[in-house]
């Protein structure tokens, strides 16, 4: 071989084995709610994807968690309750 020729082919790098459990983005679209809890446990969903099957239920309980107190902080009324037997001055 002389300066010029070409070399020999290279040799091809084998393609990896599809392996159904690796880290996969699931590319669900996640739309703002406009409420920032809300949406900050909706983007740490995106933390599975970067995580093998076997890592995904802890970041879906934490989401979960969040999501649930969330919920729970709409059933808290702010300011003093009304009195017993008188309805709010709203509703009179």
């Amino acid at each position: 071989m002389t300066a010029g020729e070409p070399g020999p082919p290279a040799e091809a790098e084998p393609e990896p084995a599809h392996d159904p459990a690796a880290p996969a983005p699931l590319n669900v679209p996640r739309v703002p709610t406009g409420d920032g809890d809300v949406d900050a446990g909706l983007g740490r969903l995106a933390d599975a994807d970067h995580l093998a099957t076997d890592g995904h239920l802890e970041v879906y309980e934490d989401v979960h968690r969040g999501l649930r107190d969330a919920l729970t902080a709409l059933d808290v009324r702010p300011g003093a309750p009304a009195p017993a037997g008188r309805p709010p001055a709203a509703a009179q």
